[in-house]
């Protein structure tokens, strides 16, 4: 009998391809558990990572084949991330905002091939989004993701103040971003940022910048509570060149490239959630294991089986179904094909999922903490980590709070928060309220 996968406890389906791609992710998971502890002690991403995550083909995963990659879609990123993080949040969470890359490829060629646009806007498209991509499959370059800022704005995830000024032979980047994996790490950074010479989400534009160029560097020293080894830095740009053919600066090219995401406004979100039901996952499994190894002195039967631990068990196991079964679900609802329900639809179910995944995930780790007792209750262990680390799950990309409050506005209002904004369209829209 076949061996069962890491990835096969969240999706127990998996294709013959599917499941070649997750064996792949299987046979490194041994030497990402080892760094883990020492991982998070530092802070930062293993020196070794990048090149183990390159020699496994798993920095194309979700990269098509022609372009160097392993073909592989949303059901195998989300594979991957629940997989990664039953052993290392961080690298987890690392690995997916390299893989989130493949979306600033994927979508704008999907919207090529959708008409959405006119002939002389097509090579740079193409242009960018196969660089994108062949930069992740074929040259196994690690990327990183960059839109969210500090400013915040109260209708949208993102408010894009970081600018981009056309020069001669490109563009001239300034601004700062708060948030994002692989600051110093990565090869390059795929950075959101508004044209400076159009108003409004038309200007919103993308833009390929190496991590060597003039002008660029981490934001801040960031000593998270948990997610510590994701060198989550931030960038800070002072007038850093980008050439013109590193960037897909078309108006309104941006927007008519996440229009075409089956999910949140530029999808693979959910693989995030799956990062922290796979922590849950991990710590669940240390607990159960550590307590039915230990026994008590005066019976030898296992701690796990005293009435306390036991409620403990059934409170755990009813916390790992329902995360499981959000996901399963989302991800049906993501990649199915045809579509089970039209956009609209699977956007507000998303807005559910994160937080009820995210919430079950940080149930399952304090039940594993309660479990294991004062000797399994250290800063640095699977359980130390598991309960700092699904803690960040609670807070990232938007609260449980924030989602259910914004599916009823949609319910009741038909309106909600958009995926990103920009200062002038945030004035625009408060002038157009007050008039």
């Amino acid at each position: 009998m076949t061996a069962m996968l890491t990835a096969e406890h969240l999706l127990t389906d998996l294709s013959p391809e599917e499941r070649e791609r997750a064996a792949r992710v299987e046979a490194i998971l041994p030497v990402i558990r080892d760094a883990a502890q020492e991982a998070d002690a530092r802070g930062a991403f293993p020196e070794g990572h990048v090149k183990l995550l390159a020699e496994a083909g798993l920095l194309g995963l979700v990269v098509p084949k022609e372009y160097g990659g392993l073909g592989g879609g949303l059901r195998d990123l989300v594979a991957t991330t629940y997989a990664l993080g039953t052993v290392c949040g961080s690298t987890a969470l690392a690995y997916f905002f390299h893989c989130s890359a493949s979306s600033r490829g994927l979508l704008p060629l999907a919207a090529l091939e959708a008409g959405l646009y006119t002939d002389e806007e097509a090579d740079e498209v193409r242009a960018f989004a196969e660089r994108v991509l062949r930069l992740m499959g074929t040259d196994k370059r690690c990327l990183a993701n960059f839109a969210s800022e500090a400013a915040k704005a109260s209708n949208a995830n993102v408010l894009i103040s970081t600018t981009a000024t056309p020069v001669e032979g490109g563009w001239r980047l300034n601004g700062e971003k708060s948030f994002g994996c692989l600051s110093g790490t990565a090869d390059f950074y795929l950075v959101t940022a508004r044209r400076a010479d159009i108003d409004g989400i038309d200007g919103i534009s993308l833009f390929l910048v190496a991590r060597d160029s003039e002008g660029i560097r981490p934001r801040q020293e960031w000593s998270g509570l948990g997610m510590r080894a994701s060198d989550n830095f931030g960038l800070v740009m002072e007038d850093c060149f980008v050439p013109a053919d590193h960037a897909l600066a078309v108006p309104a090219g941006f927007a008519r490239a996440t229009s075409m995401s089956r999910g949140s406004w530029v999808g693979n979100q959910i693989a995030i959630a799956a990062i922290y039901a796979g922590i849950a996952k991990g710590a669940w499994d240390y607990a159960f294991e550590r307590t039915m190894k230990a026994r008590f002195a005066d019976t030898g039967k296992p701690i796990a089986s005293s009435p306390m631990h036991q409620v403990l068990i059934g409170e755990a196991q009813h916390d790992l179904t329902d995360m499981h079964l959000w996901l399963r679900y989302q991800v049906e609802l993501e990649s199915s094909d045809p579509p089970i329900l039209p956009k609209p639809e699977v956007v507000k179910n998303w807005k559910l999922a994160k937080g009820s995944v995210c919430e079950k995930a940080f149930a399952v780790a304090v039940t594993s903490l309660k479990m294991c007792g004062t000797s399994g209750a250290l800063m640095d262990n699977v359980i130390g980590r598991a309960v700092r680390d699904t803690a960040m799950g609670l807070v990232q990309a938007f609260p449980a709070e924030r989602g259910r409050l914004d599916l009823a506005q949609l319910l009741v209002t038909d309106e909600s928060w958009v995926g990103l904004t920009t200062p002038d369209a945030v004035e625009a829209k408060a002038k157009a309220g007050q008039g």
